[in-house]
């Protein structure tokens, strides 16, 4: 069985994914098998497996880090929220129903045999199994029920590292703090403290390790600088949803729908030069981009009455009138149509009239579409003819059928009307074939022409773990950490 070593951290955001996804990468480097673990993991970002099944994409990338296919074992449970009081609860991959949350509290402990299986099987492929929590280490009003923090530590007798982020301020009274608000038997698990995000010099932080050390009794593993590598984050929390001005000679605008999900669907466009994305929230912020992006979301509904009332709907239309190509998926393209029903309550029911730009009705049932999907652009008109016959990747993930009276977009479906695309798939523009075609359009339209590096996105993710693994390896004890994996508790 795998040996076992466990991040949590201090509070959301506070760099325990990139730290388990480097500690993945590291132990990978070193000769061994390993994977990732998250018992419960609440997201909104998901990802197929090869096998029809839906997890959290933190793990997916971490999986990346370790080098091995992605399984639904990393992530047993996943919750994605519908509401701000209740989530889709998803099960081994498979949707188990939506649940408010003192409904899922309830019963949550009887997911222990089903985390456990998993967890297991997962231990009995692999040598190092890196442990993942959720949220704070210290959520006391959760703890009698915790299944994820230091209930999953001790699920798996697994030692324990506590991430701090030093950058937002408070390190001290976050890791000494969660060390004073936890038991006993607890703190003797925790056997190391990270500090997390350092920018500076670094040794006139020594005083600071020392008191660590000396009030906290543990050790200080390492002290990370803050690491500017481009590596997916799920996290509602994510910089990359800040609103930014437009720096590059091509703008591209993705709404930032209340309850968006799957927003690393964009990254790749991040890898261009001259190509800036940013995310907004209210009319005023759109601009006059390039081209804008509804992308998908876990209440279609809700997101779409939001559009109309915060004024958006009505100055993306004035912008596709003026020919600035609009996109949408999944929930995006959903949006784009003309009507929008869930007579089932799969996604909190209702109806309402879209956008109208395409001519699309979308009808929810309580059936989820879970599919991995390859294929190529029909025959496209308008902005974008470029892609006719691109090859795509890419993975489906929703509640809804679409009925479409346009052109379809893609083989498998999708719709197109003038400068107006939709379809469902997830992951479409990470094909070279598909985002280069794209973005040299763009550059085309601005008078320019693109002649940036091809983009090779798997390559280029590769390049960013090993950035992240080196910078990790150089600031933390790895000696003490492997003597932390190989004592245990």
């Amino acid at each position: 069985m795998a040996k076992p070593i466990m991040v949590q951290g201090t509070m959301s955001n506070a760099g325990k994914s990139l730290f388990a996804a480097a500690l993945c990468r590291i132990f990978k480097q070193d000769g061994y098998s390993v994977a990732p673990f998250k018992s419960q993991n609440m997201a909104l970002n998901s990802y197929i497996t090869s096998d029809g099944l839906e997890m959290g994409r933190a793990q997916v990338m971490q999986a990346e880090a370790a080098e091995i296919e992605p399984s639904v074992l990393m992530n047993p449970i996943l919750l994605k929220p519908t509401t701000d009081v209740g989530s889709q609860v998803i099960v081994n991959g498979e949707v188990r129903g939506n649940m408010r949350a003192m409904e899922y509290f309830r019963h949550k402990k009887e997911l222990i045999p089903d985390i456990m299986k998993a967890y297991n099987t997962l231990a009995s492929q692999h040598d190092i199994i890196v442990i993942e929590g959720a949220g704070s280490a210290a959520e006391l009003n959760l703890k009698s029920d915790d299944i994820v923090n230091m209930g999953m530590a001790k699920l798996a007798k697994a030692p324990v590292l506590i991430v701090g982020d030093i950058d937002r301020g408070g390190v001290f009274a976050q890791l000494l703090g969660t060390l004073m608000l936890i038991e006993k038997e607890e703190q003797d698990m925790i056997k190391g403290l990270v500090v997390n995000k350092f920018r500076g010099d670094k040794s006139i932080f020594q005083s600071g390790v020392d008191i660590l050390e000396q009030r906290g009794g543990k050790p200080v593993v390492g002290v990370v600088p803050y690491i500017n590598c481009d590596i997916e984050d799920e996290d509602s929390l994510s910089e990359k949803l800040e609103n930014k001005s437009a720096d590059g000679i091509i703008d591209i605008a993705v709404i930032r729908l209340p309850r968006i999900s799957n927003f690393t669907d964009f990254d790749v466009f991040r890898q261009y030069e001259g190509v800036s994305v940013r995310y907004v929230t209210k009319p005023s912020q759109l601009e006059n981009p390039d081209l804008i992006i509804i992308p998908g979301t876990k209440s279609t509904i809700h997101d779409r009455k939001w559009l109309y009332e915060s004024g958006l709907e009505i100055a993306i239309k004035r912008l596709a009138e003026k020919g600035v190509p609009i996109f949408g998926i999944c929930g995006g393209y959903q949006i784009l149509g003309e009507k929008i029903s869930d007579p089932d309550n799969s996604e909190g029911g209702g109806s309402v009239d879209g956008m109208g730009l395409l001519r699309c009705t979308t009808v929810f049932s309580q059936e989820k579409n879970r599919s991995r999907t390859r294929g190529r652009f029909a025959d496209v008109n308008g902005v974008f003819s470029c892609l006719s016959g691109a090859e795509f990747t890419g993975y489906e993930i929703h509640m809804g059928e679409t009925m479409s009276d346009d052109k379809p977009l893609l083989d498998c479906g999708g719709a197109q009307n003038g400068n107006v695309y939709g379809c469902y798939i997830h992951g479409i523009f990470d094909s070279s074939d598909v985002s280069e075609r794209i973005v040299k359009t763009l550059y085309k339209r601005k008078g320019f022409a693109y002649s940036g590096n091809k983009i090779d996105r798997r390559a280029y993710k590769e390049k960013q773990y090993d950035l992240l693994a080196d910078e990790v390896r150089k600031n933390i004890d790895m000696e003490l950490v492997y003597k932390i994996l190989n004592e245990g508790i």
